[in-house]
């Protein structure tokens, strides 16, 4: 038979007692006053912490049990040790928050009130700031298999787009009739803006230190005649140089977006205008001169006629692309000579054409004709170089060289120098040896569809700006045909971009067209070379 357990003495009764009598106090006297609110104080059991006191020992050796010791503990927060002030720790508030809000969204999910795409996100996003990811990409899982837009839903509930606020207009008051001065304009178009030029005149500088004589400024006090002299030089020696005056002033600026009869003579001229511009070919694919023609033809009565010399021909040309030339400026360029130098189709001397390709080739692989994931692979880049010449003639290259190494060299003294053998195969233009002559010429508008060996140039419609070039092949029975496109390449720069239309290669011995596959070949594209010179 188990004895009755003894009762505790007399004075660790009395000790309890007054223990548990302090401790009650305390905790109401933490407890904020009764009245409407909230209350943010915690339960005894989120900032109390119970331990087991053991009980005095008994006469036969064993420990009775008394009632458990509790006493108040406040939580201890992380701190930050300086230099770790690269890592934020949760505060005790998120921590005890994002608890919750666990607690809440696995209350839901097991109760079944989760039934909602956007209620499953919601409970991901907390397992994912808890750091629990396995339970989060469930979580997202199911939500995305419900809704494939549940993101969107949930950012459009949580972090909605909220619209700027304007300001809201003063009403006028009737004692300020006077316009504004600082009040902001309507922006104006270009063509207002240089009108607005008109009336300006050149500015000198103020002096350096006030009472001193200004510096001198002989430009300002130049006729209007003698600058326009001036323009007119520095545009045919470089349209560029002529374009960037405009950027030192007002009056510089509205004279070289209007003065109409500069531009004139720059479209006009054979510097950088068409007047330079060949629409038939000049020279033969070699760079010869063409053969002679017969001194006389034949009409159709029979009787002869003397052909007309070489210098004649020529001046008919010319007057003939004048001609043109004028008929074009009012009818698609709205009588600008300026937009019709920047718009109309031209080729540009002063540079060079680059086209960069890039194809992928398979490396070696040990598993017969095969490509495995581990196979290697080769990125095989290449370019090709056109250099155009104001005497009808280009010059041709493909080549695995970057453009550092091949332009300074690609010019028609290096070229002619290594084929003639005098380059030696050490020396830096030696990049250049593969280099094939040509000619070219641009297409007239209204010229037919053919060719001129009768040949339909890729079934395309043809345009003002298509391009031919004719060059050599790598044996002396084949020729080469390129048909391209003049176009223009990003906001500024025009007639920039050479687009392809076609490649052919024709054999004189069998008098066949066979056609190149443009597989991995790319647009040309224009880069000035400085080394070239302006008049290139």
């Amino acid at each position: 038979m188990t004895p009755p357990p003894e009762e505790p003495r007399p004075e660790l009764k009395s000790e309890l007692e007054a223990f548990r009598e302090q401790w009650i106090s305390e905790v109401k006297s933490k407890q904020p006053a009764s009245g409407p609110g909230p209350s943010h104080s915690r339960t005894p059991s989120s900032s109390v912490v119970t331990t087991a006191a053991a009980g005095p020992a008994s006469a036969d050796g064993k420990t009775t049990k008394s009632r458990p010791n509790t006493h108040h503990v406040r939580p201890k927060l992380p701190t930050l040790q300086s230099g770790d002030d690269h890592m934020q720790p949760p505060a005790f508030d998120e921590i005890l928050s994002l608890a919750a809000a666990k607690n809440r969204e696995a209350a839901k999910e097991e109760a079944g009130e989760m039934v909602t795409a956007l209620d499953y996100f919601e409970a991901a996003v907390v397992r994912e700031a808890q750091g629990e990811l396995g339970d989060s990409l469930n979580l997202y899982r199911k939500a995305f298999r419900m809704d494939s837009q549940v993101d969107q839903a949930y950012r459009k509930k949580h972090f909605p787009a909220t619209a700027p606020k304007l300001p809201s207009p003063e009403p006028p008051t009737s004692s300020s009739t006077a316009p504004n001065p600082k009040a902001a304009a309507p922006p104006q178009s270009m063509t207002d803006l240089i009108s607005s030029f008109q009336n300006l005149t050149v500015v000198p500088l103020p002096p350096a230190v006030e009472g001193d004589p200004p510096p001198p400024c002989p430009i300002a006090s130049l006729p209007e005649e003698t600058l326009f002299q001036i323009f007119l030089e520095v545009a045919v020696l470089d349209v560029a140089d002529f374009s960037r005056l405009s950027h030192v002033c007002k009056r510089f600026a509205y004279l070289v977006a209007t003065e109409q009869r500069i531009w004139r003579r720059v479209c006009l001229g054979p510097e950088f205008g068409f007047g330079g511009m060949h629409y038939r070919f000049q020279r033969s694919i070699t760079w010869d001169p063409l053969p002679d023609e017969p001194s006389a033809v034949v009409l159709g009565d029979g009787s002869a006629a003397a052909r007309p010399s070489d210098e004649e021909r020529t001046a008919r040309e010319d007057e003939e692309k004048a001609a043109v030339t004028l008929a074009l400026h009012p009818a698609l360029y709205s009588s600008s000579w300026r937009q019709m130098f920047r718009h109309r189709p031209r080729i540009r001397f002063s540079g060079c054409y680059i086209a960069t390709a890039n194809y992928i080739r398979a490396g070696s692989h040990t598993n017969g004709s095969h490509i495995t994931w581990n196979s290697p692979v080769h990125i095989v880049t290449y370019y090709r170089y056109l250099r155009f010449f104001r005497d009808g003639t280009v010059a041709s290259l493909l080549s695995s060289a970057e453009p550092a190494d091949v332009v300074p060299h690609f010019t028609r003294e290096a070229l002619e120098a290594q084929r003639e053998g005098q380059g030696a195969a050490h020396l830096p233009s030696a990049v250049v040896r593969g280099s094939l002559r040509g000619r070219w010429r641009l297409i007239p508008a209204g010229e037919p569809e053919a060719g001129e060996e009768g040949r339909d140039a890729g079934g395309m419609e043809r345009r003002e700006g298509d391009l031919v070039v004719e060059t050599e092949g790598v044996h002396s029975k084949y020729i080469y045909r390129m048909d391209l496109s003049l176009r223009s390449a990003g906001k500024a720069a025009r007639n920039n971009k050479l687009l392809w239309r076609g490649f052919y290669s024709y054999n004189k011995l069998t008098d066949d067209w066979a056609e190149f596959l443009l597989k991995n070949d790319k647009p040309f594209y224009f880069s000035r070379v400085r080394s070239y010179g302006v008049m290139g």
